[in-house]
């Protein structure tokens, strides 16, 4: 099994697409964090950040006088408020004072890694396929099973390659633009008894980084899963890319009804659940994992199904 990981990992690392893909995914964070402080970031240091702190506080007053506001756009706005005001009075900067802000942010690009590890999802299977290659990993000792499992865990493992890319050069390019004297700052939110919690900053930014990479997973098993059926390249990518950028438009449309709460793209984004903001009232996050692993199952059984009982040596 190992070698045969290591093989499909060989094919993936030897394309140029594949170093062509982590240069575009560092060039992408450098500008958006270059965008960020020439927009925001340089207008918050020194002391400034203070006063910007204070006419915050008192817009999202003002804006909690407005007839007709959501209980739930209510309820963000008095905790944005009270934490504004905590970070006030013990002196704190706001994250986008700080370097913590712009690596968040960055954690938004890994819809660029998703879509890069569904490319290589997609043609992995079904490139051996069209180009004739199967028939050369079906006559080994392997079983199907194994190849399958392989091929899979291989364009996982690219992904986490290019995570830990995002992040270590987000870290490194945002603490030389801000410096890293905001190092030890914690991470504020408010309780649901209504009470400032500091929380490590580091391990609520790995937090989110790792749950945006549950849509990252799921849309590669995808793809996986429609490259195993079909046997075609273009079919998994387009579909599971279209599914990326129509999921969110699909889900809404279908929000007045009870049931959208058990589609995929409802429950993919699990960093909803970190910020109190769930796609419907009481969904919670046991429940929206449930509803993925239902779904990753399904993906599974169906790629294997087809892989491993289909003719696929004609």
């Amino acid at each position: 099994m190992v070698n045969l990981i290591q093989n499909e990992n060989m094919k993936i690392y030897r394309r140029t697409r594949t170093w062509v893909m982590a240069g575009i995914l560092i060039l992408a964070m450098a500008a958006l964090s270059l965008v960020i402080w020439f927009d925001v970031g340089r207008h918050t240091q020194g002391e400034q950040w203070k006063i910007n702190t204070e006419q915050q506080i008192t817009h999202n007053q003002t804006a909690l006088k407005e007839p007709g506001m959501p209980e739930s756009m209510k309820k963000q706005l008095e905790q944005d408020i009270q934490v504004q005001q905590y970070r006030l009075d013990h002196n704190m900067k706001p994250m986008n004072a700080t370097m913590w802000g712009n690596i968040i942010e960055s954690s938004g690009l890994v819809f660029l890694i998703t879509l890069f590890v569904v490319i290589v999802a997609g043609d992995s299977l079904a490139g051996e396929f069209s180009s004739g290659t199967i028939k050369l990993l079906l006559i080994r000792p392997a079983s199907r099973l194994k190849i399958l499992l392989s091929k899979y865990v291989a364009a996982l493992m690219y992904g986490v390659l290019l995570l830990v890319i995002l992040f270590v050069s987000s870290v490194l390019l945002n603490g030389m633009i801000y410096g890293f004297s905001g190092w030890d700052q914690p991470f504020m939110k408010v309780s649901d008894t209504g009470v400032i919690q500091e929380t490590n900053m580091f391990l609520h930014i790995w937090s989110t980084y790792l749950l945006n990479t549950v849509s990252t997973i799921m849309y590669v098993t995808m793809a996986f899963m429609i490259s195993a059926v079909f046997r075609s390249s273009a079919m998994a990518i387009g579909i599971s890319i279209f599914a990326m950028l129509a999921g969110n438009t699909i889900t809404f449309a279908l929000s007045r009804y009870e049931w959208s709460k058990y589609l995929l793209f409802a429950n993919i984004d699990l960093s909803s659940h970190l910020n109190n903001a769930p796609f419907k009232e009481g969904m919670t996050m046991g429940f929206s994992i449930t509803v993925l692993l239902i779904y990753f199952a399904i993906f599974n059984l169906l790629s294997w199904l087809v892989f491993t009982k289909r003719d696929v040596a004609a």
